[in-house]
């Protein structure tokens, strides 16, 4: 090779291969995004965020595309944080915005309630345990990718910088992400319909 240094610096390898994209602002990342990595997902949709309530209104048709995703087999899960819970409280201190936290879930829960939760789709309450967990970063899971989100100290959801990540293969940040929104999800108390 004539500039070896050049390529190296130019070519992802390893695991930096699965970082597709990276946002400063999950708000950054565009509505069409998210309805892209829902509409291609052929068998597990897991949206992991404390509140998830931002899914229903900016993504286009969002509740229609879950309805589809599910009544074809899909697994859509949605893992949220207890809106009663103490983390839930002391979050709403943090953020102190007018559009709370508990808000939010709540949000999240009229429009789940909208889809019946019987037709597919699971909900479920981090347990308190790891709610502090939780509530610090948002795991969106679409089959084999992932959108990412560490939320930053004082700041809300749409605020903190977004990661895009394809799993590559074993070990890498995808699966880290994966496991941990699972470990999450392995413990959350189910909500009824």
């Amino acid at each position: 090779m004539i500039w070896p240094q050049v390529v190296k610096d130019r070519i992802k390898t390893g695991t930096d291969r699965e970082i597709i994209r990276s946002y400063p602002y999950r708000s950054a990342a565009p509505s069409s995004l998210w309805a892209e990595l829902v509409d291609g997902a052929a068998q597990d949709v897991y949206f992991a965020g404390y509140t998830n309530y931002f899914l229903f209104t900016s993504v286009p048709a969002f509740s229609e595309a879950l309805r589809r995703k599910a009544a074809s087999g899909v697994r859509v899960r949605f893992l949220m944080g207890d809106p009663d819970g103490e983390v839930t409280r002391q979050r709403e201190a943090v953020e102190d915005t007018s559009l709370t936290v508990s808000t939010r879930i709540r949000i999240t829960l009229e429009h789940l309630g909208r889809l019946d939760l019987a037709e597919g789709v699971e909900a479920r309450y981090s347990a308190s345990s790891d709610a502090v967990n939780h509530v610090s970063l948002s795991v969106f899971r679409f089959d084999d990718e992932a959108l990412v989100t560490p939320h930053l100290a004082r700041l809300v959801g749409h605020d903190s910088p977004l990661l895009h990540l394809r799993r590559q293969g074993d070990g890498g940040m995808f699966d880290r992400f994966r496991d941990h929104a699972e470990e999450l999800w392995s413990r959350a108390v189910p909500i009824r319909p």
